[in-house]
């Protein structure tokens, strides 16, 4: 892999490949200090704040099940106070742009562990995505496109806290990079709950809200993030039972009017 350096750890696997490279696109949306936790390619914490250990409680604090045995992505470098949370729990592969001296000494007590540097930066805008199909191959470039709030519109007359932008935009930057039908429930650059890949929108916020529940966070206040429009009022009115006060979606269903009343 041209973008990393592997400083120690097994051979990566086909599925670790597949998982660093989500996590490289979803680390790229961030430049405050950021902790993401990816399982399967899907993001089941991330949080940024001051410092990354205070990051990491948070990133963590959504979900404590799903981190064992998935990936850990920084943006920073990581020293060793991380690196002994961390080191709590059993992870695949922890990626970061360096790591001090303390840090990697902890860790090279863990031989299997796969250490990588990232060596160019993260989410390149240039790649391409290319699928296997019958009969040949789909390339097409990757959405990448850096998000620009001045860009987006608001549809409700009550105009949105200063919070409540905040936590869109985390939720938006964490919502595209969550298998379809994703919603994501955040808090104030944090995480709160993840529904990934369900054939229904509603049941993938019903997973967010569960997730949520099972990690003693609250969703109140919280906002909605959901990668494809809410093609009922369904779904926001679970979000907002939830205690939800935001949303954010791209729109575009007929029953738009419907959903913005």
């Amino acid at each position: 892999m041209d973008y990393f350096d592997q400083l120690q750890g097994k051979e990566l696997s086909y599925n670790n490949i597949l998982d660093i490279s989500s996590s490289a696109y979803l680390i790229g949306e961030f430049e405050r200090p950021t902790v993401a936790i990816l399982k399967h390619t899907n993001p089941c914490g991330v949080a940024s704040a001051d410092t990354l250990e205070d990051a990491w409680e948070q990133a963590f604090s959504t979900d404590r099940q799903a981190p064992f045995g998935g990936i850990i992505v920084v943006n920073n470098t990581m020293d060793t106070g991380l690196a002994e949370r961390i080191s709590e729990i059993f992870c695949e592969v922890i990626i970061a742009p360096g790591f001090t001296d303390g840090a990697l000494e902890l860790f090279q007590r863990k031989k299997n562990l796969r250490l990588l540097v990232s060596k160019s930066g993260f989410g390149a805008e240039t790649l391409q995505e290319v699928k296997s199909v019958p009969g040949g191959l789909l390339a097409q470039d990757r959405d990448q496109k850096r998000i620009n709030p001045k860009e987006f519109e608001v549809v409700t007359e009550r105009q949105p806290t200063d919070v409540e932008w905040r936590s869109m935009i985390f939720g938006w930057r964490v919502v595209r990079h969550v298998k379809s039908n994703a919603i994501v429930y955040a808090g104030d650059e944090r995480t709160l709950g993840v529904g990934a890949g369900q054939m229904s929108r509603v049941d993938s916020s019903r997973i967010a809200v569960w997730k949520a529940g099972e990690a003693n966070l609250s969703l109140t206040g919280a906002s909605v993030a959901s990668d494809a429009f809410f093609p009922f009022a369904d779904g926001l009115i679970a979000a907002a039972d939830a205690g939800a006060t935001a949303a954010i979606q791209p729109g575009g269903s007929v029953r738009d009017e419907d959903v913005i009343a």
